[in-house]
């Protein structure tokens, strides 16, 4: 796709679009009417073929366009890109060039001409942006391409405005278009004056996203003191969460970025469970966690998978928490507690605790009412990634044993356990479980067979009152090599829960069954990066 961009002046968007190339577009000339024009000299020293046609006296507007019309004759050109080009086009110029498109700094039809960062203002709304749409011979008009709001804030002026539009939403919607034109997606109906978009689809991951979101406190401090933050709140979330959940000990410091990303991940694992489920969170992987008949049960079977590593975290409940389980929860110093509500009796234990923040998050709901929200996000510089959330949840009949020993019931029951615990331990991650409880954690490992390893090791060492011995393994991927189930031996692991899929999973099972386990597949992993 080869550009020729028209402009008066910087022409900062006929750059940008240079800069980022998108679908493969580049510039092929920058033209100018008026002499001195900053994009000249810019677009010269980015190595661009530049033109300046300025309007003589007693030119007509018809000849003028025809001498523009010759010199882009030099060039290429694909599409015409109009970028504060101060004249009117007209039939002459629109019917003998290339497609042109002009972006427009408000919501067209809103606020058309030169001053609409003014008559946004005085008219008070809340939302402006940028429109991009075909050239017509009528000023700020033609079929619309696609448009970008931006906020208008209480603070702003026509300059503050002016700069917003142009870098938050100018700089994002007109490389959209032309990414567009360079893959072919766009259909004008020039006697129609309308304009579709091949492909321009919404649904969960739709070709555009708009995503409004607003303040909802500033933090004390990002994931170290000395980077700033600040939290921001979706209102049209329904599934329970720790964002705006009140804090019930009032006294308490507030909320910091590490407590909420620490908190939403806890509660996302007691989620996953319909028993009575505690877990203690560090850094958002798993200390522990367990389900049991009681929730003062459930937290000391979490607890005690490590406890060491569970002073300073996150407990989170899926359950009212009663008296019981918050004399234990305090009886060592901990940062948050979550839990979908509280008994007088148990406020006034944990209050108590002079640091310790009380989150009410409300009711989880019942099933998969729990996980009302489909997607979850992480921020890229540059961009963003969207995926679904991991839902899976196999049950038995979900499983391929593998092996010439069959799993009991129990052990098949500590699988399923382990693997919805699994999915919230960080890649490479490997989960010791018996019964409903974890026994030791092994994650974030660049290495699997390490992941076994430490998980053994937390196992042995700072699990009070369990053992690996006999216990079951999870595995969030495939094993490569035996190698991980030899060192799961050695541990005493005698059932192994994990995806499968490797080329060697023969030389595994062949493994497996040497040292008398029980091996399922479950035919997906569980991966958890971030």
């Amino acid at each position: 796709m080869k550009i020729a961009g028209l402009a008066s002046n910087r022409g900062r968007n006929l750059l940008h679009i240079d800069d980022v190339a998108p679908g493969g577009a580049e510039l092929s000339v920058a033209l100018t009417n008026q002499e001195g024009a900053p994009i000249v000299e810019a677009a010269a020293e980015r190595g661009s073929p530049t033109e300046v046609v300025v309007r003589a006296d007693d030119e007509s507007r018809a000849d003028h366009e025809r001498r523009i019309l010759d010199r882009l004759g030099n060039y290429d050109v694909d599409l015409v890109c109009l970028d504060g080009y101060m004249r009117v086009l007209t039939e002459t110029f629109l019917e003998n060039a290339p497609t042109t498109i002009n972006v427009h700094p408000s919501l067209l039809p809103a606020f058309p001409g030169s001053d609409a960062h003014e008559q946004v203002l005085e008219a008070g709304v809340r939302t402006t942006g940028c429109t991009v749409h075909v050239a017509t011979e009528d000023v700020d008009a033609g079929p619309i391409l696609t448009q970008e709001p931006v906020p208008v804030y209480e603070d702003d002026d026509a300059a503050s405005l002016k700069q917003r539009v142009l870098y938050e939403s100018e700089f994002t919607a007109y490389p959209r278009v032309v990414r567009w034109f360079a893959e072919g997606r766009v259909d004008i109906d020039h006697e129609a004056e309308t304009v579709s978009i091949e492909g321009d689809t919404g649904g969960d991951f739709p070709t555009r996203r708009l995503v409004s979101e607003d303040r909802g406190e500033q933090l004390r401090y990002g994931e170290n003191p000395h980077q700033d933050a600040a939290l921001y709140v979706d209102d049209a979330c329904e599934e329970a969460s720790v964002v705006g959940a009140p804090q019930l000990n009032e006294g308490a410091k507030g909320m910091g970025y590490n407590n909420y990303n620490d908190a939403d991940a806890a509660l996302s694992l007691v989620k996953e469970f319909d028993e009575p489920a505690a877990a203690v969170i560090k850094h958002t992987n798993p200390a522990g966690c367990a389900t049991s008949d009681t929730l003062a049960d459930a937290y000391d079977r979490a607890l005690r998978t490590d406890a060491k590593s569970a002073f300073g975290g996150i407990v989170a409940l899926n359950r009212e928490c009663d008296a019981e389980t918050a004399t234990a929860i305090t009886d060592s110093f901990k940062e948050v507690v979550v839990a979908p509500g509280y008994t007088d009796a148990a406020l006034d234990v944990l209050r108590e605790s002079e640091n310790l923040r009380v989150l009410d998050v409300g009711p989880l709901g019942e099933g998969e009412d729990r996980f009302s929200e489909p997607l979850t996000e992480k921020p890229l510089v540059g961009g963003r990634l969207v995926q679904e959330r991991d839902h899976q949840s196999p049950t038995a009949d979900d499983l391929e044993i593998v092996t010439e020993r069959e799993p009991t019931d129990a052990e098949i029951e500590t699988m399923l356990f382990a693997w919805k615990t699994l999915k919230h331990v960080k890649s490479n991650g490997i989960l010791f479980a018996t019964g409903t409880e974890t026994v030791g954690v092994g994650m974030g490992q660049v290495s699997r067979v390490d992941a076994v390893t430490l998980a053994a090791m937390k196992a042995e060492k700072d699990a009070d009152g369990k053992s690996a011995d006999g216990a079951v393994m999870a595995s969030d991927a495939f094993f490569p090599f035996p190698d991980g189930i030899d060192e799961a031996a050695d541990a005493g692991i005698e059932a192994v829960i994990q995806p499968g899929g490797s080329v060697n999973d023969e030389d595994v099972i062949e493994a497996a069954n040497d040292h008398g386990m029980a091996m399922a597949f479950t035919g997906s992993r569980s991966f958890r990066h971030d």
